[in-house]
């Protein structure tokens, strides 16, 4: 039986393999969209009635599921399902602050109208008008209500070259917190590895942070991937978390330049399994471009890191004008 959908007025039959987020832009309504793969959140909608797929709900807060959220763009129902009218909830925030922090980074310090309640590493959804788009936490509640955000700014990207622009004062709207990939406590000694590209090192920044924080005492890694020996950036505040006893090891790993030196050179995933053969006992954290984390995260596996153990958040940017709506560029957020 072909899935039915009904929202407001329109009420239509999805074609073979077709999903929900797709019938309702084909019906004319208009429907928040970004990554189309399950990852960024931007366009949940409410099930009044019927059943979206487990699939679709996968990665929501409980909260959410038990009130009927669901993503559109992940699900494809066998029945009739009807759709509520409403957007899912979300506070304002207002920018405080866009500061350089690297080349065609920016940091993004925002302050929202209530507290947020996250672990740091988690994403929020951040909103500009109709568009959606997922950054990581680089803060920690410790630091106080303000928000930060690492935001590469991308050629074509929409939201991206707004934010670099924003001057003080502008205001935004945020949903979430999302995302599992942050520390959780209860085995303090166990080594921990977090490898990550681009702007992947937001959250691995933070999940570091609050390790220390709370008292990990085991050793922990960081690889920071870039192109070239310019993409790196937070160097400074990660050579000052270095110290004597060697608890804390940041490795940055480029994949142009000069052999030698404090620079890793080559592909980051063999430079990773080459300064860590064995993962056994390792809790794993992968941060940065799809494909990368999906192969790095079956080379951990082979090399002794249990799954239970491996954390990813892969990073996914909407498409280009050149591509086709439905297409999905992998890419640092």
């Amino acid at each position: 039986m072909p899935g039915r959908i009904r929202r407001g007025s329109l009420d239509l039959v999805l074609e073979p393999g077709e999903t929900v987020l797709e019938g309702l832009l084909r019906g004319g309504v208009a429907v928040p969209s970004s990554c189309r793969a399950g990852a960024c959140q931007a366009c949940m909608q409410r099930a009044a009635a019927g059943d979206p797929g487990a699939a679709s709900q996968q990665g929501l807060h409980p909260a959410l599921r038990e009130q009927g959220w669901f993503l559109a763009c992940m699900s494809r129902p066998a029945g009739e399902l009807t759709i509520a009218d409403g957007e899912p909830p979300a506070i304002g925030a207002a920018i405080t602050e866009v500061t350089p922090i690297g080349p065609a980074i920016v940091r993004v310090r925002l302050e929202p109208d209530e507290a947020l309640s996250y672990r740091p590493g988690q994403y929020v959804q951040l909103i500009q008008d109709d568009q959606v788009r997922a950054y990581s936490l680089a803060s920690s509640p410790v630091d106080g209500p303000r928000l930060d955000l690492h935001v590469r700014i991308h050629r074509h990207g929409r939201v991206s070259r707004w934010l670099a622009a924003a001057t003080p004062g502008t205001r935004v709207r945020l949903r979430g917190p999302a995302g599992s990939c942050f520390y959780t406590e209860g085995r303090p000694e166990q080594p921990l590895l977090m490898v990550g590209t681009g702007t992947g090192l937001a959250p691995l920044y933070a999940i570091a942070r609050d390790a220390r924080r709370r008292g990990h005492t085991g050793r922990i890694s960081l690889v920071h991937g870039a192109r070239d020996p310019d993409g790196f950036y937070l160097v400074d505040e990660l050579k000052r978390m270095v110290d004597e006893t060697g608890a804390f090891r940041y490795v940055r790993c480029s994949m142009t330049g000069e052999i030698g030196g404090e620079i890793e050179v080559g592909e980051l995933a063999a430079v990773t399994l080459r300064l860590f053969p064995d993962l056994k006992g390792w809790r794993v954290f992968l941060c940065g471009s799809p494909d990368w984390v999906i192969a790095l995260k079956k080379q951990c596996f082979l090399r002794g890191a249990g799954l239970k153990d491996i954390s990813t958040d892969a990073f996914l940017t909407a498409p280009t004008p050149a591509q086709p709506r439905a297409a999905v560029t992998a890419s640092s957020r």
